[in-house]
């Protein structure tokens, strides 16, 4: 068997979390275009909706300075125990983070000035209650800028595995494939009637994209993004019986690929939009 079919980990692993940089490859490049489009003010009150390691939730707060509270929500416990230390290693006073879910904010209705979420809504369990959430905890013209990568999200990937399942007569897993696409990644014009049924003005929309680029299939599936956010899932498409059959030939498909193209490319598009609260 591959060795990455065998790899498995606990996101509960204190090691593990100890090694994840605040600054991750996926997180940064959603992160820095949201950055870009918080209105910087004294005196404001904000929140980070799974504010994970504590990427843009720190940056955040120093940048909005001392005058201003910023909190963090999120259910890793882990994380939050990560995000404690760099709190108080950076001597931060204007920050706190707290254990908990999108669907269930713990604060009062009206209480921020700009609430953000650097690909967190996409992730959560109820998307819909979740955005009423937020809106409920926002005050009147309170700025609310999310990131969510689409759903073309890594389609060179998507495209061999389809027909890998369709060249084996496994069609009931190339629904289940699509079932897993649409449970993680949302079409776009779904998220902006959600966003607008919950109370919220869109009033941009930038689009952007990225690159993941890998010398072949197996360096793909072997780095430490794919193995440890995104394999597990993919593997649960296909029956246990059938993994490493499937994947070894959609290993082989990749490195056909990369073979004419020199490298294994996976292409992640996403968005940030940016709302205000009716």
């Amino acid at each position: 068997m591959k060795k990455y079919l065998s790899h498995t980990f606990s996101t509960d692993d204190p090691e593990l979390v100890s090694v994840i940089d605040e600054l991750s490859l996926w997180a940064a490049p959603f992160g820095l275009k949201l950055l870009d489009k918080i209105n910087l003010k004294h005196n404001i009150k904000a929140l980070d909706v799974g504010c994970g390691l504590g990427f843009p939730l720190i940056e955040i707060a120093q940048r909005l300075g001392e005058t201003s509270k910023v909190f963090g929500i999120d259910p890793w416990e882990r994380a939050i125990e990560r995000v404690n230390k760099k709190i108080k290693k950076y001597n931060l006073t204007n920050v706190e983070v707290i254990k908990g879910i999108a669907e269930n904010l713990p604060f009062e209705d009206y209480c921020f000035d700009l609430i953000v979420s650097n690909n967190g809504i996409n992730n959560v369990q109820d998307m819909k209650q979740s955005l009423s959430e937020c809106s409920r905890v926002c005050k009147p013209d309170a700025q609310f800028i999310i990131t969510i990568n689409l759903e073309e999200t890594m389609i060179e990937f998507y495209n061999v595995l389809e027909d890998v399942l369709t060249n084996n007569n496994l069609n009931d897993e190339v629904e289940k494939m699509e079932a897993h696409i649409y449970s993680k990644r949302k079409p776009l014009i779904e998220i902006k009637q959600l966003l607008t049924s919950s109370g919220f003005k869109i009033k941009n929309i930038d689009t952007d994209k990225f690159f993941l680029r890998f010398t072949d299939g197996e360096t793909m599936f072997n780095h430490s993004l794919i193995k440890y956010w995104f394999l597990d899932s993919w593997k649960t498409i296909v029956n246990a019986d059938q993994v490493e059959m499937i994947f070894e030939q959609v290993e082989d498909e990749l490195n056909l690929i990369s073979g004419k193209k020199g490298e294994v490319s996976l292409t992640i598009p996403y968005v940030v939009i940016e709302s205000t609260k009716q």
